[in-house]
């Protein structure tokens, strides 16, 4: 497995090694082992799978505040889409910054982003699949996020934000505050 350092503080790129053949390619999406030998040794508790049927879904920006923020070990596993993930560590030198990053079925790429970071994608093709791990089961009082079109953020979606498919919730998260302390 290769491991990427990213342009935000601990931030990792990660691509599993593939068996390929006629027939297609075998891959470990996650070994528990091959993470640690890397350094990384998240206890990781629930999976999660995310079907977006049109092209142009747009989910996010989302994170699960403490003491039940997530660590998450995202891959695409049919179709592709834009995974834009935000800082929101206040004594991080990355704070307030975002990283874009395609994520495939055809690359493999996976993106494991630590506890402290909001996390949100816009398909590019339709029926596309998302697998993620968390470190920490889902918990509605610690649910929270905030917009994805905001003009601090500016976040390059590829396209008109107005335009994509979006659910309600997603469209009355709060903006991006510079001024709170979303994780320390």
């Amino acid at each position: 497995m290769d491991v990427t350092l990213s342009s935000l503080s601990g931030l990792l790129i990660l691509k599993p090694k593939r068996f390929a053949d006629a027939r297609g390619y075998f891959c470990e999406t996650y070994n528990k082992r091959r993470l640690a030998d890397a350094g990384i040794t998240t206890d990781f508790v629930q999976d999660n799978l995310s079907v977006s049927r049109p092209r142009g879904t747009l989910r996010g920006l989302h994170f699960q505040r403490e003491p039940l923020a997530q660590i998450k070990l995202v891959s695409v596993i049919k179709g592709t889409a834009l995974d834009v993930i935000v800082d929101l560590r206040r004594a991080s030198p990355t704070f307030g910054q975002h990283f874009s990053i395609v994520l495939s079925e055809e690359d493999g790429n996976q993106v494991l982003i630590p506890a402290g970071f909001a996390h949100g994608f816009l398909t590019l093709e339709p029926d596309t699949v998302l697998s993620y791990k968390v470190s920490n089961s889902y918990s509605p009082e610690h649910d929270a996020g905030i917009r994805f079109d905001d003009p601090l953020l500016g976040i390059d979606w590829g396209c008109d934000p107005a335009l994509t498919i979006t659910s309600d919730r997603d469209r009355q998260l709060p903006p991006f505050d510079p001024t709170a302390r979303y994780f320390a």
